[in-house]
């Protein structure tokens, strides 16, 4: 099993000891909260994700072949969707983040109980985490 997969693992386990879905947004908010906010002069609109409701930036950095995100969001559930995906894909390889499988998303079921609009957020970030 690879690192992604381990830590993908440790999300599921996460929000499976939630009894409701208002505990499983607390669990997201909380994790945006340990974000380090990025300066506003990195908010420009190249880094600006499109596609979502509210207002995320991403800033890729590579490192000896890994790549590593800092990313921010004028809202706090996608400020913790970003963070979820930051913890999944920084640190790894363009390879590793291109073939990581999503399905821990449908697992914690955060994509049965987003808005159809932040659910395009959502996938409109994984894009940019792939692409980067």
């Amino acid at each position: 099993m690879g690192v992604i997969e381990e830590i993908q693992r440790e999300i599921i386990s996460e929000f499976s000891e939630c009894t409701d879905w208002q505990e499983r947004y607390q669990l997201l908010i909380e994790m945006g909260d340990e974000l380090r906010p990025i300066p506003d002069f990195f908010k420009t609109e190249e880094r600006l994700v499109p596609g979502c409701q509210s207002r995320v930036w991403i800033i890729p950095e590579e490192k000896e072949g890994m790549i590593q995100f800092q990313a921010d969001s004028d809202s706090a559930i996608t400020r913790g969707m970003i963070a979820l995906l930051i913890r999944v894909f920084s640190g790894r390889t363009r390879e590793e983040i291109k073939n990581a499988s999503l399905e821990f998303l449908k697992e914690i079921g955060l994509d049965k109980h987003l808005s159809i609009s932040r659910r395009n957020g959502l996938y409109s970030m994984v894009n940019i985490l792939r692409n980067s």
